[in-house]
């Protein structure tokens, strides 16, 4: 007879009761989180009628693992992009009610004579409402696409991500058992500089991986690759002082941003179920219910103050952020339970052993009865909101109108918002590029050139050259960069702002000098240190137009290449890109200067499509339109070119005005432009008039008002045809026209 190893045994128990608890909390109509709870509480210790959990050891490392799970699966749900599409609005509700919920928590905790730990656990794990739950309630109350549930989607993806930082902080708090405002301040800004080089590295590193292992994955190897990634950041983030949780998180967040992350968030959800059920099982092994009996009222009691807080700073927060008062009320009310990052705070506690062994249960508890009450608030807040308006006085309900209005009123942009905007990020980016760089090589490199060189008096040096060279581009693009694509559309405006030009250009240098002073300084003295740096920029103002702005460019632009991946894919395979644009194109939007090289000549002189492959659409001159312009047209000062053409191609164009200081280049006006032009297509038949003649002899142009952008001929496609392209009967043709003339039959 074969002995089965306790932990198999265990797994079997845990599976078993699992799923019948789960079945009959699906049938019960219940989320099926509790039914692991229950399950896990079935197989505790404290039900002596069933079977136990013998191995509880291996148990807690499986219930690890389903962390780790969780958060990687969470990862590829979020992308970065997500944060910066919720809205300011969302961001600050989200952020502060966290705080005020943690706050609020541990002053409870003080109130009840608990220590300053258990104080702050309490309060993170009151300060995070339940995704899961949620989302669950509004799909059964049909609330999908109301104004409100908008917003507190928007609140739970902030939500999420300042969850994850007050594991970290937590963590660290917890480890040095003391709670010092500079050590809080710094785990946060070193947390922040690792996700901030992580994510730069990770963006530029792992879609090339995965573009050139895209042939072989199939969704067993994806599963593995995912896994074996996912793993290798929890790794790295242990090894550097973090959480392995964020780890997971980081990389699932990565690989979000790549075509690939809908298939492994498909390929890895029976994994992910299988890891969060024992790890919620194990939750459920923990509860003890002599404690919730003995302390029913504190039970009670908390979860008062759970629902109270988390609705008066949700509304609070969402006012002051400018919403409504009802879209306000209605978020706090939605919002008015924890759940299952609750659970991972208070596990931690354990795992950490810094928490009371009351702490745990407790918040089991309050989460399975703010889960049973959530449907009922979100279900009253309407009515509950009308018989409070009725009540609320006039004062007040004008000033908060007022406050409100205010929101709506379209100012003017700020010059430092609109340079943080414009170079905000990129700066920040080269920044902690070079940082990093620095600390690698005083941390590791240059000890093992130390080694090599037997304690040289060179090794310093050697490792300062070395280090420089490979920090140049970066420093480069901290001074030269050019602004950010995504805010190239405040170009126009930062223009008119041309006096701070000069101190933005002084304030970046100064930046460069003293991250060059601080690098030199870990390899050199002062004295020699100064006299590095004056060579350093001497010598990058001969060689910057060399070698490092080719190569900070070639960074930047495959970095810029890989942000965007997933969504031109998804862009063109979407109906959208059907219905406006054919294959990999987009719309550039560029001005021209008064004392631009352009000025002056012909559409058909500056050859355009020739040399760079884009095509003159339209032109915008004053509030004038000339829409396809012919070969003849001759471009004025200041007008505004719509071009069309591939990103590559586009590009390109965008390259050569910036060599030639001719024109700034515009993000693309696809709000305020596309909905001027229409994308239409038509076959070439047998009896077309346009059969067998060029496109510049058929009269498409004069026909459609438009001009033609594209054919596909068979399984051949080409982009942006020329004038003398002879059309084939069955040729596929694209046009780009003027909404407000009408088409002609072909």
């Amino acid at each position: 007879m074969h002995h089965l190893p306790h932990l198999i045994t265990d797994l079997g128990f845990i599976l078993m009761i699992a799923a019948l608890s789960t079945l009959l909390f699906k049938k019960l109509g219940q989320p099926q989180v509790l039914g692991y709870l229950i399950a896990g509480f079935l197989v505790s210790p404290h039900v002596p009628f069933l079977p136990t959990v013998t191995d509880k050891v291996s148990i807690q490392v499986w219930s690890e693992i389903g962390v780790i799970f969780l958060l990687f699966s969470l990862g590829l749900e979020f992308s970065f992009k997500k944060l910066f599409k919720v809205g300011g609005s969302a961001s600050f509700t989200a952020v502060f009610e966290v705080v005020f919920m943690v706050a609020l928590g541990y002053l409870v905790g003080h109130l009840l004579g608990w220590n300053n730990i258990d104080s702050l656990f309490f309060g993170g794990i009151l300060s995070v409402s339940s995704t899961t739950i949620i989302v669950r309630a509004f799909q059964e109350l049909g609330m999908k696409g109301k104004k409100f549930v908008e917003l507190v989607f928007g609140i739970l993806v902030v939500e999420d991500i300042v969850a994850i930082l007050l594991l970290v902080l937590l963590t660290a708090i917890a480890s040095s058992d003391t709670f010092s405002t500079a050590e809080l301040a710094f785990s946060g800004l070193r947390l922040l500089f690792f996700i901030a080089l992580w994510f730069v590295v990770g963006i530029f590193l792992i879609p090339i991986f995965l573009r050139k292992i895209r042939s072989l994955l199939e969704d067993e190897t994806l599963l593995l690759v995912s896994i074996g990634l996912c793993f290798m950041m929890v790794m790295i983030a242990a090894g550097v002082g973090f959480s392995p949780a964020l780890g997971a998180f980081v990389m699932g967040s990565l690989l979000a941003e790549t075509p690939e992350g809908h298939q492994m968030e498909h390929v890895l959800q029976p994994v992910k179920n299988l890891f969060a059920a024992i790890f919620f099982v194990s939750v459920g092994m923990m509860i003890d219910p002599k404690v919730i009996i003995e302390r029913w009222d504190l039970v009670i009691l908390v979860t008062l103050v759970t629902i109270v807080g988390k609705f008066v700073s949700t509304f609070l927060g969402a006012v002051l952020s400018g919403q409504g008062r009802k879209q306000a009320f209605q978020s706090g009310m939605s919002l008015a339970q924890i759940g299952e990052f609750s659970f991972i705070i208070a596990a931690l506690g354990v795992s950490l052993k810094v928490t009371s062994d009351f702490l745990y249960p407790l918040a089991i508890a309050v989460s399975a009865v703010t889960t049973f009450t959530t449907p009922y608030l979100i279900k009253v807040a309407d009515p509950f909101y009308r018989w409070v308006e009725a009540r609320l006085p006039e004062g007040v309900k004008r000033n908060l109108d007022q406050y409100h209005a205010s929101f709506s009123q379209a100012g003017e942009q700020k010059a430092g918002t609109l340079i943080m905007k414009t170079y905000g990020m990129k700066i920040l980016l080269n920044t902690v590029m070079v940082i990093a760089i620095m600390a690698a090589f005083k941390a590791v490199v240059n000890l093992e050139i130390q080694k090599y060189l037997q304690e040289s008096p060179w090794a310093g040096g050697i490792s300062m050259f070395i280090c420089l060279l490979i920090s140049a581009p970066f420093i480069w693009g901290i001074v030269m960069s050019g602004p950010s694509l995504r805010a190239q559309r405040e170009l126009e405006e930062l223009q008119k702002l041309r006096g701070l030009q000069a101190g933005l250009f002084v304030g970046r240098l100064a930046l460069a000098v003293i991250l060059l002073g601080v690098l030199v300084s870990q390899f050199a003295t002062l004295k020699v240190a100064s006299g590095v740096i004056v060579a350093v920029i001497g010598v990058a103002a001969l060689a910057g137009q060399l070698w490092v702005q080719r190569l900070y460019q070639f960074i930047e632009k495959n970095f810029q290449k890989n942000l965007t991946e997933k969504e031109r894919k998804e862009l063109v395979s979407s109906s959208v890109a059907k219905n406006f644009l054919p294959w990999e194109t987009t719309l550039g939007n560029y001005d021209i200067a008064a004392e631009s090289s352009l000025v002056g000549r012909t559409l058909r002189d500056l050859s355009f499509k020739e040399n760079y492959g884009v095509t003159v659409a339209a032109v915008f001159r004053g509030a004038k339109r000339y829409f396809a312009p012919d070969g003849e047209f001759v471009l004025w000062p200041h007008d505004k070119l719509i071009c069309f053409g591939s990103e590559e191609e586009l590009q390109s164009f965008h390259t050569f005005l910036e060599g030639e200081k001719a024109a700034q280049v515009l993000e693309p006006e696809m709000t305020t432009r596309q909905d001027d032009y229409r994308l239409s297509s038509f076959v070439v038949l047998d009896d077309s008039k346009f059969k067998d003649k060029t496109i510049r002899e058929s009269g498409i142009r004069e026909s459609y008002h438009g001009m033609v952008v594209g054919i596909e001929r068979g399984p051949q496609r080409i982009l942006g045809p020329r004038a003398s392209f002879t059309l084939r009967e069955n040729d596929l043709v694209w046009v780009v026209s003027d909404k407000k003339q009408s088409q002609v039959t072909v």
